[in-house]
C-alpha cells in the first residue's frame, strides 16, 4: 500500500503574528518526526498550486476576492481578516497550494496510483464557511476536495471525518443541505466555534455530530466514534473517505480540554481505513487541520501516518 505525503515549503511562509497557535513551527516539528526510519517508505511530492477558480468548487467569487483583497503587498506585513485569522504577503499562495495538494492527492487516490495520502498544508481549512473566512481558515480545503471528487470522478457518496477538536463548521455550512456528501464530527462542546450540537443533522440528515465533554479522554471518544460516526459511515457506504486531520484533542494542546493520546488518532485512522476497504476500495485522505502543541502534533500526526502507511 503506497501513502503519499504532500507538502511545500510556501506553507512555511504563511504569517501570522507572534503567539499565534497557528504557526509555522507546526509543520516543523512533523517534519523533524518524519526523519525517522519508520518513515522511509512514505512517499513525499510537492504539492503544486491550484488555480484560482478550484475555490469557487466550494465558495462563491465573491468570497475568493474578499479573501484577495485582504493580502498584503509588502513583506513583514500582516492583515487581521477576523478575529484570530490572518493574511500576509505569501498567505493566498499557501492556501491554493495546500487546495492543489488536496485536488492532487484526490486525483491520485480515485485513479488508484496510491492508495492514501496526508496532506501536510496550512493554513487549515475546515472552519470557513461559504462565505466566511474564519477560525485561522480562509478556504475549506476538504469541502473543495470533495467537489473536485464529484466533478472529475463522479463520486456519488463522498464522507467527510472531522475530528479536530473544534467543530468543523464550515463543512457543514458547506454541505448541510447536500445527501451526497455525509459530514460526521467528534469535537469538545462547549467550545469554538460554538457550532456541532447532537441534534444538528443536515436538511438531508447527512451530519453527524458527536459532541464530547470537556475533559474527557480515550474512553469517550472512541465510543463516540463506535456508537455514532462509525455506524452512519457504514450506512452511508462512501465512495471516498477525506479526514480533516486535527491533532487538537491530543492532551497537551493548550486550546482545549480533551485528554486523548497518540494512540487514539492510530485507533481512530484504523477504523476508517477498514471502512474504506468495506466500501470505497481503501480511497482516504487526509488534510491537516489543528494541533498547536508541537510535540503533541508530531507525534499524532506521526502515528496517523504511520497507520495509513501500514494499510
Amino acid at each position: 500500500m503506497t501513502t503519499r505525503l504532500y507538502e511545500n515549503a510556501v506553507f512555511l511562509e504563511h504569517e501570522t503574528p507572534t503567539g499565534h497557535p497557528e504557526r509555522a513551527d507546526r509543520l516543523r516539528s512533523l517534519n523533524i518526526a518524519l526523519e525517522h526510519p519508520n518513515f522511509a517508505r512514505l512517499e513525499r511530492v510537492e504539492a503544486k498550486l491550484a488555480n484560482e477558480d478550484a475555490v469557487l468548487l466550494a465558495h462563491p467569487e465573491e468570497h475568493l476576492f474578499a479573501v484577495m483583497r485582504q493580502i498584503p503587498e509588502e513583506e513583514g506585513e500582516i492583515n487581521q481578516i477576523e478575529a484570530d485569522t490572518y493574511a500576509s504577503p505569501k498567505s493566498l499562495q499557501a492556501a491554493l497550494t495546500a487546495i492543489g495538494g488536496a485536488m492532487a492527492a484526490v486525483d491520485a487516490v480515485m485513479s488508484g496510483e496510491i492508495s492514501n495520502a496526508f496532506v501536510a498544508g496550512r493554513p487549515p481549512g475546515h472552519h470557513a464557511e461559504t462565505s466566511k473566512a474564519m477560525g485561522f481558515c480562509l478556504f475549506n480545503t476538504v469541502a473543495i476536495a470533495a467537489r473536485h471528487a464529484q466533478r472529475k470522478f463522479g463520486a456519488e457518496r463522498v464522507a467527510i471525518v472531522d475530528w479536530d477538536v473544534h467543530h468543523g463548521n464550515g463543512t457543514q455550512d458547506i454541505f448541510w443541505n447536500d445527501p451526497s456528501v455525509l459530514f460526521c464530527s467528534t469535537h469538545q462542546m462547549p467550545l469554538y466555534p460554538g457550532t456541532g450540537a447532537k441534534d444538528e443533522t443536515g436538511l438531508k440528515n447527512n451530519v453527524v455530530n458527536a459532541p464530547l465533554s470537556a475533559n474527557v479522554g480515550s474512553e469517550h471518544f472512541r465510543e463516540a466514534f463506535k456508537s455514532r460516526v462509525l455506524p452512519a459511515l457504514q450506512d452511508f457506504s462512501p465512495d471516498l473517505i477525506l479526514i480533516s486531520a486535527g491533532f487538537d484533542a491530543h492532551h497537551r494542546d493548550p486550546l482545549a480540554q480533551i485528554n486523548l493520546v497518540g494512540e487514539d488518532f492510530d485507533w481512530a485512522t484504523g477504523r476508517l481505513m477498514e471502512v474504506a476497504d468495506r466500501f470505497a476500495h481503501n480511497r482516504v485522505v487526509s488534510l491537516l487541520e489543528g494541533g498547536y502543541d508541537l510535540e503533541g502534533l508530531a507525534e499524532s500526526a506521526g502515528l496517523h501516518i504511520l497507520r495509513l502507511m501500514k494499510g
